[in-house]
């Protein structure tokens, strides 16, 4: 049985900036012309299916700092 990784995404969100929010997005296939709009939200005010993708990707903390 193989654990799921999972990311700590309120965590990061709290602490990082917006590029790195923005390459964060990025890497969960989000389209660039909501980027801009999304970086600037609270992370509990994202999409509930964004946030899930985000913390279920299996996403390194150094692949997108």
């Amino acid at each position: 049985m193989t654990k799921i990784k999972t990311f700590n995404g309120a965590s990061f969100w709290k602490n990082a900036y917006a590029h790195q929010k923005g390459n964060l997005l990025r890497k969960v296939n989000v389209p660039d012309d909501q980027i801009m709009h999304l970086v600037n939200k609270e992370y509990q005010n994202l999409p509930t299916p964004l946030k899930f993708e985000i913390e279920t990707s299996g996403i390194d903390k150094k692949d997108i700092m």
